[in-house]
């Protein structure tokens, strides 16, 4: 009587664990290789735990968590902690073909943010353009490049597309980083912030295709792709903006910014650790 009388009164904290339980378990049961059958391009198993992890996500946007009342503040905390058991939008570990749909659905948002780079140039001052430029100059064929792939990959998810696609996002990230380290040398404060901001939008979405990628590879793949980054995440965090990653990412996947946080560190400790 006492777990229904908590539950009848708590019906939200319930829901939460409930949903927390069957994301749990179908991520053992992926894990196992369990299917229980097709459900369009994936499988019954990371659908029912693609809709435990939208429920709790709606559950996230409770607008009582957004009260700085002591009980709200533990709340606020208690979703921080769900949102370490859910799996990642750009490094569930899903199947290459949802990989590479998903690297496709950035497509508009990475050549907006290439456009931007391109017009930057512009608001810089006279001695800091040409500075800017030669270091973002590769950037158009870059993103069409791997875009390119990802759609290849996407017709054709074989081993060889899926080689192409590493090497090319990780030279396109390394290219990001340069023009990091690059702007990063702009005297003029303002066209330093003006240039860092219009790479940061690029790095942010190549970022989260790389992680997209490093999901569905091997260790022995992770492990070449790590060789050939040469420019490490460390050397360029600190001319990173975390809040305007965290804005760009949540926007793409609809959800709390909180949210989005999280996703991003966890991101980064997981090239962190394999050597990016």
């Amino acid at each position: 009587m006492n777990a229904l009388s908590n539950s009848w009164n708590h019906p939200k904290t319930s829901a939460a664990g409930v949903l927390i339980a069957v994301v749990t378990i179908a991520r053992v049961l992926g894990q196992q290789g369990v299917t229980l059958g097709a459900a369009g391009d994936g499988t019954v198993v990371t659908l029912v735990s693609a809709i435990a992890t939208a429920l709790l996500g709606l559950l996230a946007r409770d607008p009582e968590g957004q009260s700085t009342s002591t009980g709200s503040t533990a709340k606020l905390g208690a979703w921080a902690l769900i949102s370490l058991l859910l799996p990642l939008p750009f490094v569930g570990g899903c199947s290459g073909v949802t990989v590479a749909q998903d690297i496709v659905n950035w497509t508009p948002a990475l050549q907006s943010a290439v456009l931007t780079v391109d017009s930057t140039a512009a608001l810089l001052a006279p001695q800091d353009a040409p500075i800017f430029a030669a270091a973002t100059v590769g950037f158009d064929a870059a993103s069409n490049l791997l875009v390119a792939q990802a759609k290849a990959y996407l017709a054709n998810p074989a081993a060889s597309t899926l080689a192409q696609m590493q090497t090319q996002v990780v030279t396109f990230q390394q290219q990001v980083n340069v023009a990091l380290l690059q702007a990063a040398k702009i005297a003029d404060s303002g066209s330093e912030q003006h240039a860092l901001a219009a790479i940061q939008a690029v790095a942010t979405i190549v970022s989260a295709i790389f992680a997209l990628v490093q999901s569905i590879s091997s260790r022995t793949q992770v492990e070449r792709m790590a060789a050939q980054s040469t420019i490490k995440l460390a050397a360029v965090r600190p001319y990173l903006d975390g809040s305007q990653a965290e804005r760009i990412v949540a926007g793409h996947y609809g959800e709390p910014v909180a949210l989005a946080k999280i996703q991003i560190a966890q991101a980064e400790y997981a090239e962190a650790q394999a050597g990016f």
